[in-house]
Order: structure tokens, then C-alpha cells, then sequence
């Protein structure tokens, strides 16, 4: 399979250059995060990258949240890094089924936190990995299965967008609290 690397800057690497604006033939390429990626580094590829802004509806919104926050110092003190992962779960009931998704989860001293209720300000300079497959199988959450794998840029920049539209609220309700 072939590979692409994501940098800390935005830029998209093949082999041994930056990838020009032509970025679609890339989109089923693996991809490795070069060490300290972070959120911020994913929405400047998409800032770098026009054509993969408009591969969700939903990214003018993200972009004017993140237009929104400071230029650095987003980041928590209750997580050590993002981990970007992927679950396949069988479905047995009351249909039978397979349902394959993203998520992303804080983790923290090698625990899993829910980060949504979490702003982007506070997510963005936090460091971002990509994890394992989770295989759960009949809903059983107590023996899940976790695999190797690999994430495509298609699968990374459209599981981020998805998992965004749960993961950042408003302001106002974040002031409820």
C-alpha cells in the first residue's frame, strides 16, 4: 500500500516531497502522523489542501471554530494525547449486521476519556495518534479485540470531521457547566 505522511505544518509528504495542490489521488493512501501532529496540524492541511475542505459540508463550520481559537496554548491538562481508532463490531440483534467506524478518545496514564464536552480550544495543540482496530463482537464491550491496522487519509480526514460533530459544542453550553 502506498504511504503518506502527515506533518506538524500541514503539508502532505510523498516519498520525499510535499505533495502539490493535486491531493485527491492521495486519498486512499496510508498514512503516518510525523511525531507532536496535533488537530491544529490536521486543520492546516485542510487550510493547505483546499480540495479535502470540501470533502464534508460540515468543514466551513469547523473551520470558523478553529479561525475562533488562539494560535497556541489549546491544549488540557486532563489528557496526554488524542488517539484516533477504529472499531468493527458485529451486530447480532435483533438483525445481524457489521458496522465499521472512527472515534477518537483522550487518553490519560493509559486510561480512555471521553473528551465531548470538551471545546476545541482545548483539543487542538493536543498531541494526536493513530491506534488499533477494535474487533467487538455481539455488543460484548467486556472481551473487545485490538488489532494493527492502518487508516487511509480518506478514512483519518473524514473519521476526524464525523467525530467533531459530537466532540464540539457550544460555548454556551460548555458555560453551563
Amino acid at each position: 500500500m502506498y504511504e503518506v505522511s502527515l506533518k506538524r505544518d500541514g503539508m502532505i509528504h510523498y516519498k520525499q516531497g510535499a505533495v502539490d495542490s493535486d491531493v485527491l489521488k492521495y486519498l486512499s493512501y496510508q498514512i503516518k502522523l510525523e511525531e507532536a501532529y496535533t488537530l491544529r496540524s490536521f486543520f492546516e492541511m485542510i487550510d493547505q489542501y483546499a480540495l479535502l475542505g470540501k470533502l464534508n459540508s460540515f468543514f466551513p463550520t469547523y473551520i470558523e471554530q478553529y479561525a475562533n481559537c488562539p494560535e497556541q496554548g489549546c491544549d488540557s491538562e486532563i489528557i496526554d494525547h488524542l488517539e484516533f481508532v477504529k472499531t468493527v463490531e458485529m451486530i447480532g440483534y435483533p438483525e445481524k449486521g457489521l458496522e465499521i467506524y472512527s472515534s477518537i478518545f483522550g487518553i490519560k496514564k493509559n486510561d480512555t476519556i471521553e473528551i465531548r464536552s470538551l471545546q476545541l480550544n482545548h483539543l487542538l495543540d493536543v498531541p494526536l495518534k493513530l491506534g488499533r482496530l477494535k474487533h467487538v463482537v455481539f455488543g460484548d464491550r467486556v472481551d473487545i479485540f485490538e488489532f494493527d491496522t492502518v487508516f487511509t487519509l480518506f478514512e483519518f480526514i473524514d473519521g476526524i470531521t464525523w467525530e467533531l460533530s459530537f466532540h464540539v459544542i457550544s460555548e454556551q453550553c460548555e458555560l453551563r457547566r
